[in-house]
């Protein structure tokens, strides 16, 4: 599969964030983190062996320990600067190093759309699982940076006559349950968690982006650095599009967040088609009585 994303860049953005340590940069990563507290709660199973797969923070894990679900928690990163001398391992991006079943609880937030083959990684945590192991994922999907994409696309068609690609691509949450099944999770769920953020200006959401270390790694980006005419233009066409009343912008995050389980026998079945003892068309011509 030819690669859309440059993975080597991708970590060097991260690393030089890490470094720089914005104060409050980490707030999506936190909010998500928070969610993720609160999605593992209505789960009614404790869990033996968990792992944190590529989630740049320690959010994840803390969230794990604090939740009197899990026994265990191993931290994956792709590089030692994401574990900041705390315990955990080191693996290649977009590997999943565990044995087969050897984890009944995986959880990822925000990486899998920094990574060119989530059909690949959903599989190896799939296969990392034992039957009925449960996998617990957020990314960024679609409608991310909405507003930043558009209006750099309508200032330089606008300055050069054309565009180039500068914000990666989502997967939308249908795509994400197909790639769950694909990867052969049972019981699949995808849903979607917007967080709306409100800056000064353009140039407020791009510092962020960049204490993020999340601006864009995409091969094909253009080599030659955007003009300081391009980002004022998309300034002002932003600031037309997507001020409110008070003159602040807003920038879109849309959280795709899915869960799927090893498949196991004990697990609830649909139903066969045909199987059904009652006739939805009787019930909907024929409604019962009314007491």
């Amino acid at each position: 599969m030819q690669p859309l994303l440059d993975t080597p860049l991708w970590l060097q953005r991260k690393r030089h964030a890490l470094a720089r340590m914005t104060n409050g940069a980490d707030f999506l990563m936190r909010r998500v983190a928070e969610d993720l507290g609160d999605r593992l709660s209505a789960v009614e199973r404790t869990f033996e062996n968990a792992a944190t797969l590529y989630c740049q923070t320690a959010d994840a894990g803390a969230v794990l320990a604090a939740s009197s679900k899990v026994e265990k928690v191993r931290r994956i990163e792709a590089d030692p600067a994401f574990l900041a001398g705390a315990e955990g391992d080191v693996a290649p991006f977009e590997t999943a190093p565990f044995q087969p079943g050897e984890l009944d609880l995986a959880v990822s937030i925000l990486s899998l759309q920094s990574m060119n083959d989530i059909p690949g990684m959903l599989a190896q945590i799939r296969r990392a699982l034992r039957p009925d192991g449960l996998f617990l994922g957020a990314m960024a999907g679609a409608g991310t940076l909405a507003e930043l994409r558009e209006s750099l696309l309508a200032a330089e068609t606008e300055l050069a006559g054309g565009a180039s690609p500068r914000v990666i691509p989502f997967a939308d949450v249908r795509d994400a349950g197909a790639l769950l099944q694909r990867a052969g999770f049972a019981l699949p769920v995808t849903d979607t968690e917007t967080v709306t953020v409100r800056y000064d200006t353009l140039f407020h959401l791009m510092a962020d982006l960049r204490a993020m270390g999340e601006t864009s790694v995409l091969i094909d980006r253009p080599r030659k650095p955007a003009t300081r005419r391009l980002f004022a233009r998309a300034a002002e066409i932003y600031a037309e599009r997507f001020s409110d009343p008070d003159g602040r912008v807003r920038a879109t995050f849309s959280i795709v967040w899915m869960s799927g389980w090893a498949p196991d026998p004990s697990q609830q079945k649909p139903l066969k088609p045909g199987s059904a003892k009652v006739s939805l068309k009787d019930i909907l011509e024929n409604p019962p009585a009314r007491r």
